[in-house]
Formats: structure tokens, C-alpha cells, sequence
């Protein structure tokens, strides 16, 4: 076994007696031992010598086995004992032990996993990698599509004394070699064999890989160190509970056990380094907003399809149902290509998901299907729409009256619309990660289907503010979680500046990267979002676009991209993306994408244009159903009808500067494929500057700004 400076593999944890310390009994090194004091219902109570504030710690680091203060208040949330991962799960065990945790299909089959079973499996895990050599602080790499072994194999590392490192599946060999030696790791656990290639590209340029793992499909051939998922889980099982034990007793809640890693979009990615503290907490604090219910209640139930490498899918579906009991089922593979409606209605979640992508896809499907209802239901659906939506906006400025109206309409309409997309049991419906226009917020309010927002970031563990039933606006993201705290940095005179985050959600830092650390988390700890944002008067949170993306145009003027976008697809419904340019440019133009067909095998764009594109071509006379019988001018009705759009919001812009002078219709849609999109749908906007450098170039060969009636808004 190779030799490191941070080994603390099972037999070596148990020669330093300074690090075998059991945080179960809320023992530190360097503290008085005491005995642990508890509350009145047995919870165990923070005792005076973990005032970490006592401690020479900062409050960030960027060394992997590092401590940091934890922002621990007098009262409140924020006051709660803290607690390590295995805690939080062997505490899950004991509440709800004979409750569903995990389900699978295979064929037409669920395979279930209940608590207790689940909790024995990651020990097993745990032993396994351990065995393998895992070493203390060191790296488990996981590249796959969400299953039982993703979530067993991320706490086993964690419980084994290593960090949870989740990969992109969308990641080419070169990238999961930066993040895999990146974070030291020993071991890859791959999903089918089109990952463990990529693996197999690199494994030389990863000097401490010890072993891969395959958990799905059986291995092509049989290589050194490759095991399947069977053969890892019995690997172990000749390690004594004794030696886990004992690497368990080690970890403290202000350590790191999770490494999440920024899509790098401008330069590598960064390994965000996530504390016990910053999940137990952050998942404590958030099922406490949301009003989660524990299973001994009601148990709640979540779908798992959004990648696993992203943390506001590991909250959600991983670490908030074993905070409160729930049971996470796994969709199927191609769930974004279409299979996640299926898996919608058959396991009706009670709480659900959603990035703006996939509530736009619901959306442009429903009013497809819509309109080809006869004419008696469509008007029954117009009022139906009508009543909810002014119902719900009701609701949403403090009122609870229920009118007659709204009652016959959720019986004719609202009550089928929400079993027809698998939603009836679902009270709470969330997006994020990406922003969303008011146009679909508003088409599911109409159907009685709020849809909150929440707002955060891999640096905060996911969630800072977030909507609920009794507290939310159109567009806001919500309110902070009790025990966070906002920071508005800078505001303008509309009171719009860098949103700043305070609380125990806030990470340690970026993994060997001390420079972009500071540059995040200044010296009073407050994280720098990087994000434009304003609070109305009444607390909610309006984010209004990045400071990366705000354009500055040559003639000085800030203007933030995305209303602007926004407004174009709400005005123009036969645009799927859209991308205003402008930045130190004499005036504004934009890229347009229209919305076309995407191929479930691969998810590329294709060139039959969406349902949705083909009414909008037919409303104007246009008998186009290819995205191809469009471009290059090819149809006239629709670029009139594009050219008056951006006309209409021309009119209503605020200055000469917010107007879009020039615009362009590309050959394809974007993708995550084509690089355009990152894995949460979110517009990667140096990556299409680079792909389009020709055409941007082009917008601006002519230097002559056409704002008047006699130099009219040219298309390119």
C-alpha cells in the first residue's frame, strides 16, 4: 500500500490515539471530557467545550483534512448540537428502521432497502473500501446515473474516513482525471462500462487509484483491481467493526466528507468542501422550512433523476430523506429524454424537483396536448385557468378564501391535471439551480400547481433562501433559512447588489486552492455569491442576474442578460434559448435557438421542430415543421414575426442601450451534448461565445448602431 502523509486506513487509525476520538460522546481533542449533557427528550445538548469559537480555528480552509469554527449561535437553528453524517444516519435507523429508504426498478419490479438494511450495506461499503486501501481524507469517485449503489457508495466513503466525490457522467476522460487526482482518489466507482472506459484512459495518470468499481452491467473483461459491485460489497468482510468503528469515532462535524466540484465552465472546476456539519445541518434546517413530515407522521417520498454530482440533488434526494425518514425512488436513466413522466405517475412523490427545463417541458407538452381538446374542454380549461390563477396570486398577497369558482374548477380540472402529470400527493413542488421565467411560474399557478423557487449554491450545501406555501412571490426565491443570513454588498440606488451568505451551510473552502478561497469567503466569512440580487420590502429575495454575466456595454451601461432573454421567449413562444451579447460593445444583439424535437438516445437537438413551434408557424400561416425550413430566411412569416417581437420589447426598453439591434437564428437547439448547457440545463454562456465567435463577430462589422426608422433592426 502506498504511504501519505494522511493515512489513516483502518489499521493505522487505530496507532493514533489522538484522532480516536468518538464525537458520538461529543468528546474533542484538546477539550475537557465531560459528561455529555442531554435535553429533556434525550437529545444530546452541545456541551460548553465545543464552543468552537474557543479553539484557534478559522472559519475556512483549504487543506483537505482541515478543521474549521463552526458559525454555532446561542439560539435558534442555528444553535443545534452538531452532528456527524454517520449520526445523522445511525439516528434515521433508530426512528425509522423497517421504513422503505430506497427503491429501484428492475423490469417491472421495485427492489426496496429499508433503513436498517440500507445502514448495514454502507458499513459493508464502508469495510470494503477500506480494504481496497482507502485512505483517510482521500478521494471515492462516483460516476454514474443515480441508483442505491451511488447513495451506499457515497456514505461508505464518508463512514470510511474519505470524501464522497460525485463525477459528471457528461465529463470526458481529461476532465474525470483533473477531479480524480485532483482529490487524491483511491478508488472510482464507475457505473456501466461507457465510464469505466474513460477510467481506463486515464488510470495510468493516477498515481493513488488503487481500485475501480463497476455497479452496473457485467464487466467485458476481467482486469486487476476491477471488481463488480458484488464482489466490492464482500471485499470487507473480514474487516472487524472494531477497525470501521474506530475510523467512524475519528470524523467530527466541522471536518470534510463531501467534495463537490463547480462545472469549471472558465478554467478547472473547484472541489467544494463540504463539513458533516455543513449536511447535517443544512438538511435539518431545510426539511425544517419546507415542513418536511417524518416517516412515523407521514412518509414523504422523492424521486431521484437530477445528477448526483450536483448538491442540490445529494440534499434532496439523499441527505433530506434520511433526515426525516423519506423514501427516495430512482427514476430510470433516460429520465430527462422522457422516461421521468412515467416514473412521475407511478410513484406520485410528495415532494418533487424540478430545474426550469423540465417544468418548461411539462408545460410545452400540456398545452400541446391541450390544444388539440375539443373546443368545450379548451374553454372549460381557459376559465378553469383563469379562477386558479387569480386564486393563487390571492393567496400568495395573504388571503384564504376559497370562492365556489375555485372549488368547481379543482374538481373539473385541477385534481385531473395533477394526476395526469403524477403530481396529486405532491405538496411541495421546488425548482432551482437555473432560472425560470414568470411565464411557466404563472401556467402552473393557473393549475394550482405552485411552484416554489429556492436559491443557493454548491458553496452554501445547496439551499440559502427558499419559497414556501405561506411565504412566496412570483420570480422571488424566497427567504433565508432560519439561522442564514442575507447580505445585500454595494446596492444601487435599487437597492440591487452582490448577495452575500451567512450560516452553518456556508463551506469550508475550495480543496488546495487557498487564493480562490479568500477571494469567496471575505474576512468576516461572508460567501460572495457572485450573484446581482435585491430584497423588496417585505424580505424576499429577487436575484436580477451574475456579475460575470452583466453585460457593459462600450458606452458604460450595466444590463443584466437575463430579463431581457426572459421577455424574449415569454413574447415569442416558438424560441427555446436565447442569449443577449453586448459586453464592451457598441449595442446589443442576440443569439436565438428554436424549439425542436430531442433525440432520446443521445439528447441532441434534432431538426423537427417541438409541437409547440409548429403551432406557432401555423398561427402565422407557415407550413414549416423543420427547424431547417426556417433558417437562413428560408421562412419569412416567421422571421416577420421574430423582427416585430424584439420590436414590441424594443419599445418598452428603458434606454437606446437595453435595445437588441441586431439578432441571429441558429441551424440547432442548444444542448448539454453540444456543451451549450451544463447538466442542470444552465446556459453556459463563454462556452457558446467560443462556438459562436464567427457569428458574434459578424453582428459587429458594421459599426453603425440601427436605432432609427431609417436604419430599421436588420437581421443577420
Amino acid at each position: 500500500m502506498e504511504t501519505h502523509p494522511l493515512d489513516l486506513t483502518a489499521s493505522n487509525v487505530l496507532e493514533k490515539d489522538a484522532n480516536n476520538v468518538n464525537f458520538n460522546s461529543t468528546e474533542m481533542p484538546g477539550t475537557e471530557l465531560k459528561e455529555t449533557p442531554k435535553s429533556a427528550n434525550g437529545e444530546v445538548l452541545r456541551p460548553d467545550s465545543l464552543h468552537l469559537e474557543n479553539l484557534d480555528l478559522k472559519l475556512w480552509t483549504s487543506q483537505g483534512d482541515g478543521d474549521v469554527k463552526l458559525r454555532i449561535r446561542e439560539s435558534g437553528h442555528a444553535a443545534k448540537s452538531p452532528i456527524t453524517v454517520h449520526q445523522l444516519l445511525t439516528r434515521a435507523v433508530d426512528k425509522f428502521g423497517d421504513y422503505v429508504a430506497l427503491a429501484a426498478k428492475e423490469g417491472e419490479q421495485w427492489n426496496t432497502l429499508t433503513y436498517k438494511e440500507y445502514y448495514q450495506q454502507c458499513r459493508a461499503a464502508a469495510k470494503s473500501f477500506l480494504k481496497l486501501g482507502l485512505q483517510r481524507f482521500h478521494g471515492v469517485g462516483i460516476l454514474g446515473f443515480n441508483s442505491p449503489e451511488w447513495f451506499i457508495a457515497d456514505i461508505g466513503s464518508i463512514l470510511a474516513g474519505g470524501f464522497a466525490v460525485g463525477i459528471y457522467t457528461t465529463n470526458s476522460a481529461d476532465a474525470c482525471q483533473y477531479v480524480a487526482e485532483n482529490c487524491h482518489a483511491n478508488i472510482i466507482v464507475v457505473e456501466n462500462h461507457k465510464q469505466l472506459t474513460k477510467i481506463l484512459q486515464i488510470q495510468d495518470r493516477l498515481p493513488h487509484l488503487k481500485a475501480i468499481i463497476q455497479y452496473k452491467e457485467t464487466l467485458k473483461e476481467k482486469k486487476p483491481n476491477l471488481y463488480t459491485w458484488a464482489e466490492f460489497m464482500e471485499v470487507g468482510k473480514d474487516v472487524l467493526d472494531k477497525e470501521l468503528d474506530a475510523v467512524i469515532n475519528s470524523q467530527k462535524p466541522n471536518q470534510c466528507c463531501t467534495l463537490i466540484y463547480t462545472s469549471g465552465t472558465t478554467g478547472n472546476p473547484k472541489g467544494v468542501m463540504l463539513s458533516h456539519d455543513n449536511i447535517t445541518w443544512t438538511a435539518y434546517g431545510t426539511g425544517k422550512m419546507v415542513q418536511l413530515r417524518d416517516a412515523p407522521d407521514m412518509q414523504e417520498t422523492v424521486i431521484s433523476y437530477l445528477p448526483l454530482s450536483h448538491i442540490a440533488a445529494q440534499m434532496i434526494d439523499l441527505w433530506l430523506p434520511i433526515q426525516h425518514g423519506a423514501s427516495t425512488y430512482f427514476a430510470q436513466p433516460d429520465a430527462l429524454k422522457g422516461s421521468l413522466a412515467n416514473t412521475l405517475k407511478e410513484v406520485r412523490p410528495t415532494a418533487f424537483m424540478g430545474v426550469p427545463r423540465v417544468w418548461e417541458k411539462m408545460q410545452e407538452k400540456m398545452k400541446s396536448v391541450g390544444a388539440k381538446s375539443s373546443t368545450v374542454r379548451r374553454k372549460v380549461a381557459a376559465w378553469a385557468k383563469d379562477v386558479g390563477l387569480q386564486t393563487n396570486l390571492s393567496r400568495m398577497n395573504g388571503s384564504s378564501s376559497l370562492t365556489l369558482n375555485y372549488r368547481l374548477a379543482k374538481k373539473l380540472v385541477f385534481k385531473k391535471v395533477r394526476k395526469a402529470l403524477g403530481l396529486d400527493r405532491c405538496t411541495k413542488c421546488y425548482t432551482g439551480a437555473a432560472p425560470i421565467t414568470r411565464d411557466t411560474l404563472e401556467f402552473f399557478l393557473s393549475l394550482d400547481i405552485p411552484v416554489y423557487e429556492l436559491y443557493g449554491m454548491s458553496e452554501s450545501t445547496g439551499p440559502h433562501t427558499i419559497s414556501v406555501p405561506s411565504a412566496f412571490r412570483l420570480t422571488s426565491c424566497g427567504k433565508e433559512i432560519p439561522g442564514c443570513d442575507t447580505k445585500i454588498l454595494n446596492p444601487d440606488n435599487e437597492g440591487v447588489g452582490e448577495v452575500c451568505f451567512w450560516g452553518r451551510h456556508v463551506f469550508m473552502g475550495y480543496l488546495n486552492m487557498e487564493e480562490k478561497t479568500i477571494e469567496s469567503l471575505d474576512e468576516e466569512g461572508w460567501l460572495h455569491s457572485g450573484d446581482l440580487g435585491k430584497h423588496d420590502e417585505d424580505g424576499f429575495l429577487f436575484i436580477t442576474g451574475r456579475i460575470k454575466e452583466l453585460i457593459i456595454t462600450a458606452g458604460g451601461e450595466n444590463i443584466p442578460p437575463v430579463p431581457i432573454e426572459d421577455s424574449v421567449k415569454e413574447m415569442l413562444p416558438v424560441i427555446s434559448n436565447a442569449m443577449l451579447i453586448g459586453d464592451r460593445r457598441k449595442f446589443l444583439s442576440m443569439l436565438l435557438t428554436l424549439k425542436s424535437n430531442i433525440n432520446p438516445d443521445t439528447g441532441d437537438p434534432e431538426d423537427d421542430l417541438a409541437t409547440e413551434a409548429i403551432e406557432f408557424c401555423r398561427n402565422l400561416g407557415s407550413s414549416a415543421t423543420k427547424v431547417s425550413d426556417i433558417v437562413g430566411g428560408k421562412d419569412k412569416a416567421v422571421y416577420a414575426a421574430i423582427h416585430e417581437g424584439i420590436t414590441q420589447l424594443n419599445e418598452k426598453a428603458t434606454s437606446n442601450a437595453q435595445k437588441i439591434q441586431k439578432w441571429l437564428l441558429l441551424e440547432k437547439d442548444f444542448s448539454m451534448p453540444g456543451g451549450e448547457l451544463g447538466p442542470t440545463m444552465k446556459l453556459k454562456r463563454p462556452v457558446v461565445m467560443k462556438i459562436y465567435k464567427d457569428q458574434i463577430e459578424n453582428f459587429y462589422k458594421d459599426v453603425v448602431t440601427p436605432v432609427t426608422p431609417e436604419n430599421p433592426l436588420p437581421v443577420k
